[in-house]
């Protein structure tokens, strides 16, 4: 299997895939690739629908120039705590990044989510995320908003007055409620539907159904939230000495 960057020519190959409708593990196979490798490199440059072959690849090397710029002195990084690897660090964090934007997050908003949730200390100020990403503060600013917005992060103020976003134990949770609280909504408000098409008919009966589904849906990931909420705050066995991946 070929390791390495992706080359132009298989950015290429990739763009005839998505333009041929070809899932992304069809066109890994092609290319001899992961598919991770390829789910990546699509959604980080526009997604299967805008994604351009010859775009994707200057910017790569945009990003690799930039990274190179600002590698300290003489291109050595600094020290991974806990002996990490850095470069197997980064690669998981672009994993991560992925996933989330899967998930329905912007680029931006992904790349800060997955910067504060591999921190060991679960926070950072907006000038360490500007420095960790090399972006603008106005970008980080955008981003942190959205993920409050979602109950993904909360605002606190350290012992220098320093503001910082911070990730804890009950992320999962809070997102898991929020999400909840929001397909519990879309049930009302498909109910509320049912009587202004009139009871009975095929789109009130579609959007009832709805309804009791969503209900359904929405009370059973709050119970199951809940349930499993002490999982979150597990500690691990003594003895054991797997550490996060990342500072």
């Amino acid at each position: 299997m070929p390791g390495g960057r992706l080359t132009q020519q298989e950015r290429q190959r990739i763009a005839l895939g998505l333009a041929d409708g070809s899932a992304y593990a069809e066109i890994a196979r092609g290319l001899d690739r992961p598919t991770s490798t390829v789910t990546r490199e699509v959604m980080r440059n526009g997604g299967p629908t805008a994604y351009r072959a010859d775009l994707a690849h200057r910017a790569t090397e945009h990003r690799t120039q930039r990274r190179r710029r600002t590698e300290p002195w003489g291109g050595e990084e600094s020290p991974q705590p806990h002996g990490r690897d850095a470069e197997a660090v980064r690669a998981y964090q672009e994993t991560l990044t992925t996933v989330f934007m899967q998930s329905g997050m912007t680029t931006m908003t992904a790349r800060v989510m997955a910067c504060l949730t591999l921190s060991d200390t679960g926070s950072l100020t907006a000038a360490e995320l500007v420095q960790r990403l090399q972006v603008s503060p106005a970008s980080v600013s955008k981003a942190i908003a959205f993920l409050e917005s979602q109950d993904h992060v909360r605002r606190e103020r350290d012992e220098r007055r320093r503001e910082r976003y911070v990730v804890d134990d009950e992320i999962m949770y809070e997102a898991m409620v929020a999400s909840a609280r929001s397909t519990a909504q879309v049930a009302e408000t498909a109910r509320q539907g049912v009587g202004i098409l009139g009871p009975g008919t095929p789109a009130a009966v579609r959007l009832e159904n709805m309804g009791r589904f969503l209900d359904f849906v929405s009370e059973s990931i709050a119970r199951a939230a809940e349930q499993a909420r002490a999982v979150l705050h597990t500690k691990p066995e003594a003895g054991n000495d797997a550490a996060p991946l990342t500072d």
